[in-house]
C-alpha cells in the first residue's frame, strides 16, 4: 500500500532521523543506547511466550519505539471508546471495538517488553510531534462535539491520520535485531492498513 507524506508525517520522520543520528553518534562514542533510555545494557531482556526471559539486543530505537505508541495506542483506544458511546452506525462500532481490543492488548505487550528491559514507560520528555497521526486539542473537541453522520465522518477521518502515522512509526523497528519485535511492526502494519481501507470505503459510503 503506497503512503501519502503528509505535513505531520513529515515532521515525525524528521524528529525520527534525527533521533536515529543522535543514537548512532552514541553508540560510536562508546555510550550505550540502552543507558540513554533508562535501561542497563546488561538487561537486555525479552519474555518468551512461555514467560521465561531470553537475551534480546533491544536497540534504542526498539525502546523509543514502545515509549512512543503506547501513547499512541491510548489515544487510539480512547477515541474508539468515544465512538461506542456516540456512534449508531454498525460498522464503525464493530470496527472502533476492534481497534479498541486490539491496540489495548498491544498496550500491554509494549509495557511488558520495556518492563522486562526495565525501561521506562515515558520517555521524559515532549515528543507529541515526533507521533505522526495524534489528533490535536482542537481535533478532539470537535469530535467530541459531533453527533451522528458529522460524528462518524470525523472519526473516520481522525482515525485514517492516527493509523497513517502509526504505519509510519514503524519503521523505527523495522531493521530490529529483534525478530519478535520486527514481527510485531509487521502485524500492526498489516492491521491497520486493512483498517484505513475499510474506513475509506466506509467514508465513501456515508458520503
Amino acid at each position: 500500500m503506497q503512503i501519502n507524506i503528509d505535513k505531520k508525517s513529515g515532521i515525525f520522520i524528521a524528529v525520527i532521523a534525527v533521533l536515529l543520528i543522535i543514537i548512532m553518534a552514541m553508540g560510536m562514542s562508546g555510550r550505550s543506547d540502552s543507558s540513554f533510555f533508562g535501561m542497563d545494557h546488561n538487561d537486555g531482556y525479552m519474555m518468551n511466550e512461555n514467560g521465561s526471559s531470553s537475551v534480546s539486543d533491544l536497540t534504542g530505537s526498539d525502546i523509543m519505539f514502545f515509549q512512543m505508541m503506547i501513547p499512541h495506542h491510548q489515544q487510539a483506544v480512547e477515541i474508539s471508546d468515544l465512538a461506542l458511546a456516540k456512534s449508531k452506525d454498525s460498522e464503525l462500532l464493530a470496527l472502533a471495538r476492534e481497534i479498541r481490543d486490539g491496540q489495548a492488548s498491544e498496550i500491554i505487550t509494549m509495557r511488558a517488553w520495556l518492563d522486562a528491559a526495565n525501561a521506562e514507560i515515558d520517555m521524559g520528555h515532549h515528543m507529541e510531534d515526533a507521533m505522526g497521526g495524534m489528533l490535536d486539542d482542537s481535533e478532539l473537541a470537535q469530535l467530541d462535539a459531533a453527533n451522528g453522520k458529522s460524528f462518524d465522518l470525523l472519526w473516520l477521518s481522525g482515525m485514517t491520520e492516527h493509523h497513517d502515522g502509526a504505519l509510519h512509526m514503524t519503521s523505527m523497528i523495522r531493521d530490529s535485531n529483534s525478530a519478535q519485535i520486527k514481527k510485531f511492526g509487521e502485524a500492526i502494519v498489516i492491521t491497520q492498513s486493512e483498517q484505513i481501507t475499510q474506513m475509506t470505503a466506509m467514508m465513501k459510503r456515508m458520503g
